[in-house]
């Protein structure tokens, strides 16, 4: 067993909350924690896609419980947080697609900006007057950074910002996270301990979510349709959803150590190697050495703004943390196709779920 795999034994039977649980990263990391041995939590949705990997892995009748409901409702979120007790919270929940915030700004901002608010005041009202303590690690996204779009890589202290309704409301999240942080969990002997997680352009099987590019890639090749390119030249930090993931899990052991107070209660960037940082054009060609098929130029000049250039510094992750990326661009993009190949082929989503898992931690 590998340092990071005994690390991990922390959450064997503990109570985990995950908001967000219905989504793609949010099962992802269901699946990751049942196999930790943790007593697993949800708050969320309906699932936001058909399929959903939240079906697939048939987690509602696999977690401890699973709770239907809306961030933006703070007395719900308020009485699950009172009735799960979590010693762990992973606030994942979110309105999670640039393009869609054009459309929907109100409801993004109300989701992303007050979902957060709602979870951060349950966890303050059920924990702050009591003995009882609470880890907690706030997931936001690479995008929270006033993005000059240069190659020099984003840093935790860099300005938070957005151009897009998305991204601002991400930024948004991380300065109301800092300030609940400051403002009521700001020293070691509080019961709370908070800290954010940003990362992004996140790949991986069971992905099925509209105007993403790997779940346009795999829907466009299963009708035998070139696959649909809108940005080709934009370029990504591009990375496999267990990356991250342990990311948030080793942040999680973390706070829960309750030592290193200034080092582990704040932002921490999870992201690629450098060289992992490719264009969607390379991503799309990655994809099509390992499933037969074509893409097309669909480029849009009146389209909607999205950032072209994004990098993140994972400098203080490695040293902080000593958690770093594993999986090259090569072995992420193999493993997110061969995930839908597999299922397609009828295998169960929850043996290839497992593997996956396994095998990152192998290399771990």
């Amino acid at each position: 067993m590998n340092k990071l795999s005994k690390s991990f034994r922390v959450y064997k039977g503990k109570r985990v909350l995950v908001t967000g649980h219905t989504g793609f990263k949010g099962s992802w990391l269901c699946e990751w924690l049942l196999a930790l041995g943790a007593e697993v939590h949800g708050f969320a949705l309906p699932p936001p896609t058909r399929p959903s990997l939240f079906n697939q892995l048939r987690l509602s009748r696999r977690i401890k419980s699973h709770t239907v409901g809306d961030v933006r409702d703070l007395s719900a979120v308020k009485s699950v947080v009172r009735k799960v007790k979590p010693d762990f919270v992973f606030h994942l929940a979110a309105q999670p697609l640039v393009r869609l915030s054009y459309e929907k700004p109100v409801e993004t901002f109300e989701t992303n900006v007050m979902g957060t608010v709602n979870v951060l005041e349950a966890v303050r009202q059920a924990f702050c007057n009591g003995k009882s303590k609470c880890s907690v690690v706030c997931i936001t996204t690479d995008k929270c950074y006033e993005n000059r779009e240069t190659s020099r890589p984003y840093r935790e202290d860099d300005p938070m910002g957005g151009y897009d309704p998305y991204s601002c409301s991400k930024g948004c999240d991380e300065l109301l996270i800092s300030s609940y942080r400051r403002s009521f969990f700001g020293s070691p002997d509080s019961p709370v301990w908070v800290a954010s997680a940003r990362a992004g352009n996140v790949i991986g099987g069971g992905d099925w979510a509209l105007d993403r590019i790997v779940p346009d890639c795999m829907r466009a090749l299963a009708k035998g349709a070139p696959i649909p390119v809108r940005n080709k030249v934009s370029t990504r930090p591009w990375q496999h959803v267990l990356e991250p993931l342990g990311g948030y899990l080793t942040l999680g052991v973390a706070l829960a150590s309750r030592t290193r107070f200034a080092d582990y209660a704040g932002g921490f960037n999870f992201g690629p190697d450098p060289r992992a940082n490719r264009s969607v054009k390379d991503l799309v060609v990655e994809v099509l050495k390992w499933v037969k098929g074509e893409w097309i130029d669909k480029s849009d000049p009146n389209a909607v703004h999205e950032a072209g250039l994004l990098n993140l510094d994972i400098r203080k992750a490695r040293r902080v943390l000593d958690w770093r990326p594993l999986w090259d661009f090569e072995t992420t993009v193999k493993n997110t196709v061969l995930w839908y190949d597999e299922v397609r082929k009828g295998a169960c989503p929850i043996d290839v779920t497992q593997r996956q898992i396994h095998d990152y931690l192998v290399v771990r």
